[in-house]
């Protein structure tokens, strides 16, 4: 199979390197804005040649849309205009909606699958990308009956190829839950980043005294805007919506300590402790 990716970066990398590993992709494109980006990914094996959008797509079995959503969603009506009938194109973006109501309409609407795969890191460039990041996370497919079934199938081969458990989900649900378990985290990650840097000014001080659990609480604070600004945009609404619950156990919290209400900031903690039962399942 002939693969072009769009986004030779950490996540569009970390998709080449599996596929190639596994035998599925014979040869890899890559098509990026960045020449630096093309030239590092042509460097670390991770594409087999640097080429322009056209011709990546033209000379390709399978497109691979690894950009952010924004972006993907500007590019992959260009892209749908120049495949053939016998084509895939599928893209890797956090938000779904979206992306799959600016394509409802096209005539070649059947062959993109929307896909999201659940993983990623505050990194990025394809000097981040590691071919065994997917193992063992969920790889949702939106909106399922809207792909051709040939075009399913193939993008189903790729999941399984990036050992990935697969999920099927409307596009709508999709951007719910993600804003609860994955957008919401981002945020408040910055947010504690940015209340550190106001209040703490000597940076020595973060440095030497920060322990393990702050590290890992604001790693996501690392994170790049080009990124995430878009999803949280593509995203608002349900992003409004848990920021507006958090904000309201932010209160409870608040409220406990300000009337040293000990006992009731015990039992938000112990129901907090809840959600450990069910992510080590």
């Amino acid at each position: 199979m002939k693969i072009s990716i769009i986004g030779v970066g950490l996540i569009g990398g970390s998709i080449a390197l599996k596929l190639r590993e596994k035998g599925i992709a014979d040869f890899i494109y890559g098509i990026d804005n960045s020449s630096r980006h093309l030239d590092e990914a042509l460097h670390l094996k991770i594409i087999d040649a640097k080429v322009d959008l056209e011709y990546g797509i033209k000379n390709s079995d399978l497109v691979i849309i690894a950009i952010p959503v924004d972006s993907a969603r500007k590019i992959l009506l260009e892209v749908l205009d120049l495949i053939s009938e016998n084509q895939t194109v599928m893209d890797a973006g956090s938000t779904k909606a979206g992306i799959v109501n600016i394509v409802k309409d096209h005539p070649n609407r059947s062959r993109f699958v929307a896909f999201h795969p659940m993983w990623g890191t505050e990194n990025s460039g394809p000097k981040s990308a590691v071919a065994e990041s997917f193992s063992g996370k969920a790889g949702v497919i939106c909106n399922k009956e809207e792909s051709a079934d040939d075009a399913l199938g193939t993008v189903e081969k790729i999941v399984e190829g990036l050992d990935m458990h697969l999920i099927y989900m409307n596009a709508e649900d999709h951007d719910v839950h993600t804003a609860y378990i994955s957008h919401i985290s981002h945020i408040t990650s910055y947010a504690l980043a940015n209340t550190v840097l106001e209040k703490e000014r000597e940076e020595d001080t973060i440095f030497q005294l920060a322990s393990s659990g702050f590290s890992s609480t604001v790693r996501l604070a690392k994170s790049h805007p080009e990124m995430w600004v878009p999803i949280f945009k593509q995203n608002k609404e349900n992003v409004l919506d848990v920021l507006n619950e958090h904000i309201s156990q932010l209160r409870k919290f608040k409220a406990a300590l300000e009337k040293e209400n000990y006992e009731y900031l015990g039992e938000l903690i112990a129901n907090a402790n809840k959600i450990r039962g069910i992510l080590d399942k």
